[in-house]
């Protein structure tokens, strides 16, 4: 494959065939960095406010909308709504929506999705790993009844903000810790707003100071409503989760989204992340969302000196996909680890934009996307920004980008980029675009594989150096046999 260390726009040409007590925490350092798209004072959307007064009023219908005035959640939903006043809908004249065109969403019926039954048997969803902690949220509400969180460590706790056994004033209080950290996040963009104001629950995972969670937890998203394509209508749901690990705390978490395959629907959840000094998690992300869905999903962390955090993700569904990552190191001795898989076999948009910050000596940071483009109007989108800053000296980044398009017309938009200020560091990143190279079939065919189970093979082992790194060997089978089962069925594969 040809390298290529910057690559704007590339068509396939046409061809034949945190830290424990909260007194101790550090400050909070608000982040510089803006939002994809700066609201514009004193310019209104009507679209945008016609659908900030339908999320308003779908709350208003909810129990737990009746918060206390200073919760999290109310501040959230208060600064959401202000914010909102003035964000217009994002165009492809904005720069980082230039390859992502999200106006068939626009152009749909928007409504909330409604809060689904209780009942277990109306709900498809397959059960988790029996050795998992699990916690399922369907449309965006917590589903206690589908959920397994029996045998948690002391002191760890997952599930709803408004569940937690100790409220109050007591500084070491999860509610209060919550409520302390959880609003300083100010990078988002239109789609953060709206998650911020219509999200109907706020579901948290907390790690105290020390404590290790040997297994992983099971974040399960299901979309129940959903609409047939030709009526035009699109239910939306806004999932939101914050992780809080504390100092020298560990912890890994599984993200799942999936839905009715056959149904249109728009998942709209964000992510909040705080990670002590000291402490680790180990992200999975997997994104099987109906092939009709609009997907659109906001991932923050803060990470404090000598964390880590390690992402694998792989995402095949929907219509139009987009993971916003945003990740800004905290201080010193602190490393970030990004592996992303992205599969467009359909009539498919797949779109990753990153950003990550270093800010102090010693940062260490490796990113790895891959992605697969097999239709001849399927897209994917790369925009991925490391940003190494005066004061962090001694930096190891590296950025590395691979596309394969398997058919004429498939197109990929890559921008890996460095932003470098510090002098003494160690940077890399490059990006590299093709189709099957003749030689690895040739090699195949001379030792009698026929060309399409070669082909198959080339593909899939593409993507399995992303596949590997999951780290829980039930997860890695189930994602290996579903992207066989989609290679299978993909004639530009054959």
């Amino acid at each position: 494959m040809a390298g290529l260390s910057f690559t704007p726009h590339y068509t396939i040409p046409l061809k034949p065939s945190l830290a424990t007590p909260m007194s101790k925490l550090k400050p909070i350092c608000r982040s510089p960095i803006q939002s994809s798209l700066t609201p514009q004072f004193g310019f209104s959307d009507p679209l945008v406010l016609q659908l900030a007064e339908t999320l308003e009023d779908s709350l208003a219908s909810l129990s737990s909308s009746s918060l206390p005035q200073f919760s999290p959640l109310q501040k959230i939903r208060d600064a959401s709504s202000e914010t909102l006043l003035s964000t217009p809908w994002p165009s492809l004249k904005d720069e980082p929506f230039r390859f992502t065109d999200t106006s068939f969403i626009r152009n749909s019926d928007i409504y909330p999705a409604s809060k689904p039954p209780q009942s277990v048997e109306t709900l498809k969803i397959a059960p988790s790993d029996a050795q998992f902690h699990s916690l399922t949220i369907v449309d965006g509400h917590i589903m206690d009844s589908l959920s397994n969180l029996q045998s948690l460590p002391d002191g760890v706790y997952v599930g709803s903000l408004f569940n937690v056994q100790n409220p109050g004033n007591d500084e070491n209080s999860i509610s209060r810790k919550v409520s302390e950290l959880f609003c300083e996040f100010d990078w988002g963009d239109l789609f953060w707003s709206i998650n911020g104001l219509g999200t109907p629950d706020l579901a948290v995972i907390y790690v105290p100071a020390g404590c290790r969670v040997a297994e992983p937890i099971h974040l399960k998203y299901y979309a129940a409503e959903g609409s047939d394509e030709p009526s035009g209508k699109l239910p939306l749901s806004n999932p939101r989760v914050f992780v809080l690990v504390e100092k020298g705390g560990e912890v890994g978490v599984i993200e799942e989204f999936c839905g009715d395959g056959s149904r249109c629907y728009w998942a709209n959840p964000v992510l909040d992340v705080v990670i002590g000094e000291g402490a680790r998690l180990r992200h999975s992300y997997v994104q099987n969302q109906s092939s009709l869905a609009a997907h659109i999903k906001w991932t923050s962390v803060r990470q404090e000196s000598a964390s880590t955090y390690q992402l694998v993700e792989i995402s095949t569904g929907g219509r139009l996909s987009r993971h916003n990552l945003h990740i800004q190191q905290l201080g010193p001795d602190t490393g970030t680890e990004l592996s992303t898989l992205h599969l467009s076999l359909g009539k498919q948009n797949q779109d990753l934009h990153s950003r990550l910050v270093l800010d102090h000596p010693r940062g260490y940071s490796r990113q790895l996307h891959k992605c697969i483009v097999a239709h001849s109007e399927g897209q994917a989108v790369f925009d991925g920004n490391v940003q190494v800053n005066r004061y962090a000296q001694q930096t190891d980044a590296g950025q590395l980008t691979r596309s394969l398009l398997l058919e004429p017309r498939a197109t990929v938009n890559v921008k890996p980029n460095l932003q470098i200020i510090a002098d003494d560091v160690k940077c890399s990143h490059g990006a590299a675009i093709s189709d099957l190279e003749e030689s690895q079939l040739f090699y195949f065919q001379a030792r009698g594989i026929d060309l399409e189970t070669a082909r198959k093979a080339i593909v899939f082992s593409f993507g399995a150096e992303v596949i590997s790194q999951l780290p829980y060997p039930s997860i890695r089978k189930k994602i290996e046999a579903h992207i066989k089962g989609l290679l299978d069925q993909d004639r530009a594969i054959l």
